[in-house]
């Protein structure tokens, strides 16, 4: 089974998703829904370039006066968004993304906290608030903005230290920009410092890769994200080919980095995130990706219900965002889902099971019982048998976890529990 498949971030993958009819009010979909612990999440869909890997629903740019048209309409679907909760509803955690959310300026970053705090109710001082940004954003104005407003995690996208490696990933940067930018954000002071890194470049070696990762490493961050290149539809990237031994290439670099960053004294949370040891006490809040909520703000971001995952358009290609985004800004009425995939129980159960085994501690049995009155084996046979066959599964009795090399085909296992009725979806999801 070939390792690389696809990263399953979300289930089901917003390909998946078709638009409602009738389109439900949104305040029957959160009516009786849990709302003590929520996520939040904003989308920003601008950033200054395109990487060539990227596939993210997100523009290059925008002309005069669209990020405070988006703004504007960011907040009427708040106050939408909030009115259809309880009036009770509280928030655990809070993430601003993208996109790049620092292609904001300092002023607007302001604004972005402001319609958070003031109309969704979120205390951004008292809950764990990440927030992304690239090297050239990651500007000292809008650093303070995101410091005093309580940022506790900034992640800075880097891929590469390597200039030549930047440039292969069609991402215009220098690494004189990336150190700067992280001298500044240490300098702010955030809690949590993450650094992503791509392996799987053209032209990378081993001996690239680690020096990439011991550049990151001279930081010290709290956290260290590792992605494997893909190269997907509509994406820069696309226009190459790559090497018939590129999967062998990819799990060669990825053991690399995941016993460098072991022997430094790092832990592994999953196959791409890794977390310092010695870091002081996780900043993650209450919230649980299986169980709780997420309300999604912006064009590009979802919603989770127990019987609802919702969202608006998706789209790659530069002409077909920019529709979306235009369509988004000049909407009145956000009290509505647009697109969506249904949850029945088989589904709830696929997601549990996915979200918890791709995690390094995996899933406790005993938890999975007691939410949904089975075990994983039973509702699941053929698919844990396969996994159990290649040595992808820990033995633990008490627990469902990977082993080290189930880990390491986490691209392999999150698709092979995707049920037929979302696979149908994705393939008849025509990429624009």
């Amino acid at each position: 089974m070939r390792p690389y498949q696809s990263y399953v971030y979300a289930y089901p993958h917003k390909t998946a998703y078709r638009p409602l009819e009738p389109r439900p009010p949104l305040g029957e979909l959160w009516a009786g829904e849990p709302q003590d612990a929520l996520s939040l999440y904003l989308h920003i869909p601008f950033c200054e370039v395109r990487c060539g890997f990227c596939n993210l629903f997100t523009r290059i740019g925008g002309p005069d006066g669209l990020t405070t048209a988006y703004l504007d309409a960011l907040e009427r679907q708040a106050v939408a968004v909030r009115a259809a909760l309880d009036e009770g509803a509280r928030f655990a955690v809070a993430a601003f993304g993208g996109g790049t959310p620092t292609y904001l300026t300092a002023g607007e970053l302001e604004r972005l906290c402001d319609l958070t705090e003031r109309r969704m109710g979120v205390d951004l001082r008292a809950v764990p608030l990440s927030v992304e940004a690239s090297p050239d954003t990651a500007t000292a104005d809008r650093l303070a903005v995101l410091a005093e407003r309580g940022t506790t995690r900034l992640s800075l996208g880097v891929q590469s230290f390597l200039d030549e490696e930047a440039r292969s990933a069609v991402r215009p940067q220098r690494r004189a920009a990336v150190e700067a930018a992280l001298g500044r954000i240490r300098a702010a002071g955030f809690p949590v410092l993450n650094i992503d890194l791509i392996y799987g470049i053209d032209g990378q070696t081993g001996a690239s890769w680690l020096r990439s990762l011991d550049a990151a490493l001279a930081w010290r961050p709290e956290e260290l994200y590792l992605y494997p290149l893909y190269v997907r539809p509509l994406t820069g990237l696309a226009r190459r080919s790559t090497p018939q031994d590129w999967d062998v290439q990819r799990l060669a670099l990825y053991r690399a980095g995941r016993d460098h960053l072991l022997a430094h004294g790092y832990r592994q949370v999953s196959m791409r995130m890794f977390r310092r040891a010695d870091a002081a006490a996780e900043v993650a809040g209450e919230y649980s990706c299986q169980t709780d909520g997420m309300v999604g703000l912006g064009c590009g971001a979802r919603s989770y219900t127990a019987g609802l995952h919702y969202s608006f358009d998706y789209a790659v290609n530069a002409t077909e965002v920019r529709g979306i985004i235009d369509d988004y800004v000049a909407t009145t009425d956000f009290g509505h889902a647009e697109r969506g995939w249904p949850m029945d129980p088989d589904e709830a159960r696929r997601r549990h099971l996915l979200q918890s085994l791709l995690q390094a501690d995996g899933l406790e049995l005993a938890d999975y019982r007691g939410r949904f009155g089975s075990t994983p084996a039973e509702d699941f046979p053929v698919e844990l048998a396969a996994f159990a066959e290649r040595g992808w599964l820990a033995d633990d009795p008490d627990r469902l976890t990977l082993s080290a090399e189930g880990l390491a085909h986490s691209d392999a296992v999150g698709p092979a529990l995707f049920s037929p009725a979302v696979r149908d979806r994705m393939a008849g999801h025509q990429a624009r």
